[in-house]
């Protein structure tokens, strides 16, 4: 089957890489390749690396992808982007991209387990040889931890009544299937509720995410060392779909373009922080209106920009 795949805020990010035909550039997030096409098409003497830790997206960018000889795709975490250049003997490179969160065909896969539409088997791994599925953590996380990622990585209000209805429901038989999981958060979940917004599971099965592939614990440090790895004037495009990433990414920014991080109260700099980054973007885009009549996944997506000084 050929899953569709849109990528979001096309135009925006390669019009932020400010890209040169010359230039080195990295899609730290490679998934269905639609972004890196993009770049590759404007890339015709440098080259373009493809990092992605799915087998299925690796291979199926680069068959999509074959025409371009300068196309390098690499299995791997965008946390290892330092490792990555250095296996591949590139010092700096013109540009980045990350376009974070679930890609299309993960979610378009059922047996994947990532999608709440679908009754299958719980995983959700971004990377399929890691041993963690969400079922693991549906079925051995303490009542607590169900708490605290429910909240902290979905935003859920109803984190602590979901956590104790999954214990509940798991001390009777083991909750093997996605679809096993959407009825039992429907329960938790008051009727009245239910019926406001989006789907009600939703929120619970972004913080499972979250969680299996630990994305959140990731991104600021592979933030900054992107950032290390650009030449001077290399551009930073960094695409995100719910407030914690974009917070993350926000503050980090904030950082990456201070001269001194130390804390108020010292009488003077003790941190030899040098400022990296110039903040493009002060306020993130977002996609426009005839993007969101088409894609609507993009809805939630906001574009941050940065400049390596």
């Amino acid at each position: 089957m050929d899953y569709k795949h849109k990528s979001v805020l096309l135009n925006e990010s390669i019009e932020g890489l400010n890209i040169r035909p010359d230039g080195i550039y990295v899609d730290a997030t490679l998934g269905g390749g639609g972004h890196t096409y993009e770049i590759l098409k404007k890339v015709t003497l440098g080259k373009v690396i493809g990092i992605d830790q799915d087998d299925y997206a690796i291979n199926r960018a680069s068959e999509k992808l074959k025409e371009f000889s300068n196309f390098i795709p690499v299995k791997s975490n965008f946390y290892n982007i330092k490792n990555v250049l250095e296996n591949l003997n590139i010092e700096k490179i013109d540009g980045i991209l990350f376009d974070l969160g679930v890609s299309s065909f993960q979610l378009d896969i059922p047996e994947r387990g990532f999608s709440y539409n679908n009754d299958m088997p719980l995983d959700m791994r971004m990377d399929k040889n890691q041993t963690t599925t969400a079922r693991h953590i549906v079925n051995g996380y303490e009542e607590s931890e169900l708490v605290r990622i429910l909240r902290d990585y979905g935003e859920e209000r109803w984190a602590s009544r979901i956590a104790k209805f999954i214990v509940e429901e798991r001390e009777k038989e083991f909750i093997e299937t996605t679809g096993q999981l959407v009825t039992i958060i429907k329960k938790a979940i008051p009727k009245q509720v239910r019926q406001e917004g989006g789907h009600p599971a939703k929120r619970t099965f972004q913080a499972i995410r979250i969680e299996v592939n630990k994305e959140l614990e990731i991104l600021e440090n592979a933030l900054k060392d992107a950032v290390d790895c650009l030449s001077e004037g290399g551009r930073i495009c960094v695409i995100t779909f719910h407030s914690l990433e974009d917070r993350i990414i926000k503050n980090a920014f904030v950082d990456l373009n201070k001269d001194c991080i130390c804390p108020p109260e010292f009488p003077k700099c003790m941190c030899d922080h040098r400022r990296k980054l110039k903040i493009i973007t002060r306020k993130p885009m977002t996609p426009s209106s005839e993007e969101l009549e088409e894609n609507h996944r993009a809805h939630s997506a906001k574009l941050r920009i940065g400049e390596r000084m």
